[in-house]
C-alpha cells in the first residue's frame, strides 16, 4: 500500500510539473504571437496597458467585458471613429498586459485605473465612455466616481444590476480560491483554448461571430493562469458589486445610451436594461432585435454615430 500511495503521490506531482510547463509554454508563445500594442500607464502602484487609435480629436475611452483585452475594440469600432477621435482601449486589471494592483476585483478600484488612464493620457479632457458587459458596470462606476471625465456613457449589452443569485460558471468558482485556484488554472491551457473556440459562435448567436475573431481580439490571452484567475476573481464577486453599485446610478447626471439586444443569451436583458432605464434621468435605450450580446461587431456604424453625437452634444454645451 505504502508502495501504492508513493507511486500515486509521484505521478500526481509529475503530472502537476507537466501542467506548469505546459502552462509556461502556452503563455510564452501566446505573448509572442499577441504582444503588447500601447503605452503602459502607471497607476496606483500598477500598469496599465492602453491601445491608441487616432491621435487628434476629443477622446473616447473603450472598456472591455470579462474574458476579453483591449483588442476587443481594435477592429471593430475603433476603425469608424479614428479620424475624427482620439480612440484609447484599455485593459483591465489583470487582463491583456495590465497589472493587477490590490483589490482590483472591485468595481472601484477597476474604475480608478481607467479614470488614472484619462487624467494622464487625456488631461483637462472630458471623454465618452464606452463599455461593453463587464465593462459597462466599470463605465457606470468611472462616470460615478469620477464625473469630471466624462461626458457621456454608451453601453454595449452592459451589466448593471445583481442578478440574485447563480449563475456563475464552475471554472470561475474553481479558479478562485487562493489554495486550489492556481493548480487549476495551471491546467486551463490545456483544454480551454479548443473549447472556447469552438464555442464563440454561442456568444455571437443569433448572428456569427466574425471571422478570425479568436485571433483578432487575442482571445488566447484570457488563458494564461494569472489572466484566468483574475477573470474568475473579477466575476466571482460582481454580484455583491452591483448590488453595492446600483443604487446610486440615479446619480448619473450625463447621457447613457444602452445598446441592448433582445437575443442576448449571456446577460438578461431584460434585467439590466430594464431596471437602469428608470434609474438615469438622461437614458436612452436603443433596443436590436435580431441581436445577441455583442452590438458593436454587427451594430458598429449605430454605436460610433452616438458616439459622435454624444462628443458633439458636449462641445455645444462647453462652448
Amino acid at each position: 500500500m505504502k508502495i501504492i500511495l508513493t507511486g500515486l503521490t509521484l505521478l500526481l506531482a509529475l503530472s502537476g510539473i507537466g501542467a506548469c510547463v505546459h502552462s509556461a509554454v502556452y503563455t510564452s508563445n501566446v505573448e509572442d504571437k499577441y504582444p503588447p500594442k500601447g503605452t503602459l500607464v502607471e497607476a496606483n502602484g500598477a500598469k496599465v496597458h492602453v491601445i491608441e487609435a487616432g491621435r487628434d480629436g476629443p477622446p473616447v475611452l473603450m472598456i472591455h467585458g470579462a474574458s476579453a483585452n483591449a483588442r476587443e475594440f481594435t477592429f471593430t469600432l475603433a476603425p469608424r471613429l479614428q479620424e475624427d477621435f482620439r480612440v484609447l482601449m484599455a485593459d483591465r486589471p489583470g487582463h491583456g498586459y495590465s497589472g493587477r494592483p490590490e483589490a482590483a476585483e472591485t468595481l472601484e478600484v477597476q474604475a480608478a485605473q481607467m479614470a488614472a488612464v484619462l487624467r494622464q493620457l487625456a488631461p483637462d479632457q472630458k471623454a465618452v465612455i464606452v463599455g461593453h458587459s463587464y465593462g459597462g458596470a466599470v463605465a457606470l462606476r468611472l462616470a460615478l466616481d469620477h464625473p469630471d471625465l466624462v461626458d457621456g456613457v454608451v453601453l454595449l449589452a452592459p451589466v448593471t444590476h445583481d442578478w440574485g443569485g447563480g449563475g456563475e460558471t464552475w471554472y470561475n468558482k474553481v479558479a478562485g480560491p487562493p489554495v486550489i485556484g492556481p493548480i487549476f488554472s495551471q491546467l486551463v491551457p490545456l483544454v480551454a483554448p479548443a473549447m472556447v473556440k469552438g464555442g464563440i459562435d454561442g456568444v455571437f448567436n443569433p448572428k456569427d461571430a466574425p471571422d478570425d475573431y479568436y485571433a483578432d481580439a487575442a482571445i488566447g490571452l484570457l488563458f494564461r493562469p494569472p489572466s484566468f484567475r483574475a477573470n474568475a476573481d473579477d466575476m466571482n464577486v460582481l454580484q455583491d458589486e452591483l448590488a453595492a453599485q446600483q443604487h446610486r446610478y440615479p446619480e448619473l447626471s450625463m447621457p447613457v445610451v444602452l445598446f441592448s439586444g433582445a437575443r442576448d443569451t449571456v446577460i438578461d436583458p431584460s434585467l439590466h436594461a430594464g431596471k437602469i432605464k428608470h434609474q438615469v434621468t438622461g437614458f436612452e435605450l436603443v433596443k436590436l432585435p435580431q441581436t445577441g450580446h455583442m452590438p458593436h461587431h454587427h451594430h458598429g456604424d449605430e454605436v460610433a454615430d452616438v458616439i459622435r453625437r454624444l462628443a458633439a452634444d458636449a462641445m455645444d454645451q462647453s462652448s
